[in-house]
This record gives structure tokens, C-alpha cells and sequence, in this order.
């Protein structure tokens, strides 16, 4: 492609190693393009208030398309700029679906305050019973009627020892027009987002407004997460760590995460 004018870049298994670090040379490949006048935009499913270590790894403080798409988040001013919901009455059909569909299923909800860390609204709040997919957990646990009682960017299912491309297969035939659904680990967790939401929309929230065309984009993904941004980016660039689905959605394939994948792409432009 010619000279992209945006860059937009999912966080775990790309942008940062298996050490959650971003690297001394991918830190320096995007700095060197940011210095050129490209737009950095950080795409990943993690939530706003798990953006400050990417953040301070970096060494700035890109836009953040938090949730898969759901939030728009600037670290700079630590500000919620737009979110979309899953309405209550939308998350008691998710749950009835998931529950029904995939018995034993836990579940949990990501919910937005103003800014990363608002401690009026807790953001992360799971039923009782649910076990979560990584380590340090910062949940809020309260009733199942709770849980559903007010609206949420994310719906988080939870299987311990399942397959999450196997729970996605499933409960696909059930939610219809409901909410997105998609995933970004394969160890039992499944992500619903509102319909529409998934992060090449985030990214053009962004992108159009500023008049940047998806043909001037390059996207790194390496989960079925990514899908929609790999495709709809000008260049599409999976991992070498990458899951099958975003293989075949992508462009062309880099080197993995562990091998400074996203900065050996850009620095064909900016070395």
C-alpha cells in the first residue's frame, strides 16, 4: 500500500510480547511513525482501565478503542469519550441464551464510569461462582439480578476448560440480531458486544471525522476479534502468532509478537 495516514494496533499478542512488554524496537517503530504524522489508535478488547501500562510503554498516550469497539477512550485526559450498551432488557436475553445453551456457563459484565478508574460505578462485576480467565481478577461480584440490572458495554460468558471457538459455534445458532459475538482467547470465555459493535466500526469512529479512508489503514490483529478491522483495513496484518481466523482475514502475516511482528512492518516506512 501507499503511505498509510492510520495505524491501528490490537495490544495482547501484538503489540506487547508474552511478557506483556512493548518492546524497545516496536516502541521506537511507532514512535517514528506518530513523529511522521500518522494516527496510532489502540484497538484491543481490554477495557479503559487496563490501557495505562500500554500507555507507559509506549511513552504517549494514543486513542484507545476500548471493549472491541464498544468505548472510545482518550488516556491523554483519562475520559470516556463515547460508549455503546447492552440494554437490560438485551443482557436477561444474552443470559438466558448462554446459560441455557452452554449449562454451567458463568457470567460477568463490563460496564463504563467517566474516565479508567471511576470508583462511583464498579466496572467490572461477575455472578456468583464465575472463574476467571486470568490472573488478578478486579471484579465486583453481586446477584445474578444484579448483574443484569443495568446496561453494560460486554457481556463476558465463562467456562472454565471449554473452548471458546466451540462456545462460539454453539451459542452463534441462539443470539441472532441480540449482540456481536466474538472472542479473543481460545481458554473458555466469550465476549458479546451491542449489534454493530466490533473495532473496524471503533476505528472509523475516529478515522472518518479526520477524513482517513480504510484504504489508507494498516490493522495487526491476531485474534477473532481482529477480524472485522483486518478486513476492513487497507492492509491487514495478522501475527505470526495468530489465530486461523484472523490468518485468513489478513493481508499478509508478520513475524509473532515475541519478534517485534508490528515493527518489522512499519519499518518499511520509518526506519
Amino acid at each position: 500500500m501507499t503511505l498509510p495516514a492510520l495505524i491501528a494496533c490490537d495490544v495482547d499478542g501484538t503489540l506487547i510480547n508474552e511478557t506483556e512488554q512493548v518492546t524497545p524496537r516496536t516502541r521506537d517503530a511507532v514512535r517514528a511513525a506518530v513523529d511522521a504524522g500518522v494516527l496510532f489508535v489502540l484497538a484491543t478488547g481490554r477495557p479503559p482501565r487496563w490501557i495505562a501500562p500500554v500507555v507507559d510503554g509506549l511513552g504517549f498516550a494514543p486513542m484507545a478503542v476500548c471493549a472491541n469497539g464498544a468505548v472510545l477512550y482518550d488516556p491523554k485526559t483519562d475520559r470516556v469519550l463515547s460508549a455503546k450498551t447492552l440494554s437490560t432488557d438485551a443482557l436477561r436475553t444474552l443470559a438466558e441464551i448462554a446459560t441455557r445453551v452452554i449449562p454451567g456457563a458463568g457470567l460477568a459484565v463490563e460496564r463504563f464510569g467517566e474516565g479508567a478508574h471511576d470508583s462511583a460505578t464498579p466496572q467490572f462485576v461477575s455472578s456468583p461462582g464465575y472463574e476467571h480467565a486470568w490472573l488478578n481478577p478486579d471484579n465486583t461480584e453481586v446477584s445474578l439480578a444484579d448483574l443484569l440490572s443495568a446496561p453494560a458495554i460486554k457481556l463476558l460468558v465463562r467456562k472454565t476448560g471449554a473452548r471458546s471457538a466451540d462456545m462460539a459455534a454453539a451459542l452463534a445458532r441462539h443470539v441472532g440480531v441480540e449482540g456481536e459475538l466474538t472472542y479473543s482467547t481460545d481458554n473458555g470465555l466469550i465476549e458479546i458486544m451491542p449489534a454493530g459493535v466490533n473495532k473496524g466500526a471503533g476505528i472509523a469512529e475516529i478515522a472518518e471525522p479526520l477524513g482517513i479512508p480504510d484504504a489508507d489503514w494498516v490493522t495487526f490483529g491476531d485474534m477473532p476479534n481482529d477480524v472485522p478491522m483486518l478486513l476492513r483495513a487497507g492492509l491487514g496484518v495478522a501475527m505470526g502468532n495468530a489465530h486461523s481466523d484472523a490468518l485468513a482475514a489478513a493481508d499478509e502475516v508478520t513475524t509473532t509478537n515475541a519478534d517485534d511482528g508490528v515493527a518489522r512492518v512499519l519499518e518499511r516506512w520509518w526506519l
